[in-house]
């Protein structure tokens, strides 16, 4: 069964249901049973014995815990306690006044979130959290829905992470690309050259963020976003209150008067610079040789560096929660549990959905779902020029199916390479480009993604909300994208196709002006 046509079935399974009825966990598990049975041809036994050894694999890897898994959740435990604290401590309502007299308009709220996934590119993991913790109280109080939120996150972590050279993802496509052009014998590059002539190229990522910002700025509201964005607005609910969200507090938290922004801004520029310092320091670690920047990225730690960062993080807060307690007086010290376990609590919906994640995920890979679809690039019989734009469908289906745009790239890249090689090596970098941007599309539309699962979480909002209302802008971004890897596969011209991506997003502005604009003044 592995490398077949039925190899597709869980994750379609897992998605079928995820969309009917919105039930995460529900939908994750009945996939994860149809991989196991699949995988056990049958024998139900078998099957158990497949899932007990996956379960497993979550916590245990190799006869050692599995500190990457671990680590992750340890720091989403710590990122909730945080996110109590700062509220306790009244800095995140601090913060929302000082915004509200500085950020007027919804669309100034959105911006700013967007230019915050923009400028922190260091991790796609730490960038949907530490940006949901910065924008949520700005957006709240200009309601702005959370949809929209994780929605500005997600379309900001993982596009603008794939084309920084100085970030976790781009050390590890560098990687990757240097052993495609040592096996190619292709010595007139460097990785580092490739990676850098392949920006421009990378054409989903230029239209996702040139969208987001045209929605944030024109208040397009596409699809089942319409409505979560009337209910911030008419009802002032800027989540819907029967659906459970990750990175909920509870609502009878006690909140300091006394609290000023420096409670929230001060926290998180500890954690920012407690985890980039501690990629730096796990990176340069684990280099034998020369220790570069680059060098140092490609070898970092990124779960351990999110630890530890948070715990710098966290001392952080509690010296400023210790400071209300002792000398502003601004609450009772008695809260300290209440708030451990309010931080804690609101975690778990997030690390329940990234368990199952990572499971169904695991078994997806044993199905090698990626290594069938992968086949079907290389068994295609096809005029070459359509390459580009084929290997970004598959490379969207791939990352859509199994939930990680990393595999993608270490099951696509090669095989790009190899092509490109084989027929016309002027494709070369289009072809890796359009992977790279497919996996990133795929990723975005995916409910079994951990980079959607964070963003949701980060934005506190519900993940199946958070998938729904993100799908169409997605759509649009990789339709216009589509028709810029078509003409780029013909004309070998990344001016052309930027040129075509741009003509084609004044239109979207034009037709979304028309069509998807809210009147707000009749919202209030």
């Amino acid at each position: 069964m592995e490398n077949t046509i039925f190899s597709l079935l869980p994750p379609l399974v897992a998605i079928l249901l995820v969309i009917l009825t919105r039930k995460v966990l529900l939908s994750l598990g009945v996939g994860i049973l149809t991989a196991s049975i699949i995988l056990a041809e049958m024998d139900f036994l078998e099957a158990g014995s497949i899932l007990w050894e996956t379960v497993k694999g979550i916590f245990i890897d190799g006869g050692s815990i599995n500190t990457w898994n671990m680590y992750i959740i340890l720091f989403l435990l710590i990122l909730g306690v945080i996110t109590a604290f700062i509220s306790i401590s009244g800095g995140s309502r601090a913060f929302g006044e000082w915004a509200m007299k500085r950020v007027k308009t919804r669309a100034g709220a959105q911006v700013i979130g967007a230019i915050l996934g923009v400028i922190i590119f260091i991790d796609d993991y730490f960038n949907a959290l530490a940006v949901g913790q910065i924008s949520r109280p700005i957006t709240d109080r200009q309601k702005v829905s959370r949809a929209k939120l994780a929605y500005l996150i997600d379309s900001t972590s993982a596009p603008v992470c794939v084309v920084s050279p100085v970030s976790s993802w781009g050390a590890y496509i560098i990687a990757l690309i240097g052993t495609i052009l040592a096996s190619h014998n292709l010595t007139d590059y460097t990785a580092f050259s490739v990676f850098l002539q392949m920006i421009p190229m990378n054409l989903y990522v230029w239209t996702t963020l040139a969208i987001v910002f045209i929605v944030a700025i024109k208040g397009f509201e596409i699809g089942p976003m319409k409505k979560h964005e009337i209910r911030a607005v008419r009802d002032n609910q800027v989540m819907d209150p029967e659906k459970p969200a990750p990175g909920k507090l509870e609502e009878d938290l006690p909140v300091s008067t006394k609290g000023t922004v420096g409670d929230l801004v001060w926290p998180i520029i500890a954690l920012v610079a407690g985890t980039v310092g501690a990629m730096i320091w796990t990176g340069y670690q684990a280099v034998t040789g020369n220790a570069t920047i680059l060098t140092i990225f490609e070898n970092t730690d990124v779960s351990k560096s999110l630890v530890l960062g948070g715990v710098i993080g966290l001392i952080v807060t509690l010296l400023f929660f210790t400071r209300q307690v002792t000398v502003k007086k601004g609450i009772e010290g008695s809260v300290v549990f209440k708030g451990i376990w309010s931080g804690i609590k609101s975690m778990l919906p997030a690390i329940y959905i990234l368990l199952f994640a990572w499971a169904i995920v695991d078994l997806i890979g044993q199905l090698e779902t990626g290594a069938y679809l992968a086949g079907l690039v290389e068994n295609s019989n096809m005029e070459i020029s359509f390459l580009p734009f084929l290997l970004f469908i598959i490379a969207g289906v791939m990352a859509f199916s199994t939930g990680t745009s990393w595999g993608s790239f270490g099951i696509l890249l090669p095989i790009a390479g190899d092509i490109a090689a084989a027929t016309d090596i002027n494709l070369l970098l289009p072809a890796m480009a359009a992977v790279l941007a497919g996996a990133v599309f795929g990723d975005h539309c995916s409910p079994i993604s951990d980079t959607t699962i964070l963003s949701s979480t980060g934005a506190g909002c519900n993940h199946i909300d958070h998938v729904l209302t993100q799908l169409p802008y997605a759509l649009i971004s990789a339709a216009i994208s589509g028709v810029g890897f078509l003409i780029l596969g013909f004309t070998d011209s990344t001016i052309l196709s930027v040129a075509a991506i741009a003509l084609l997003l004044i239109v979207f502005t034009f037709v979304g002006t028309r069509k998807f604009k809210l009147d707000m003044e009749q919202m209030k």
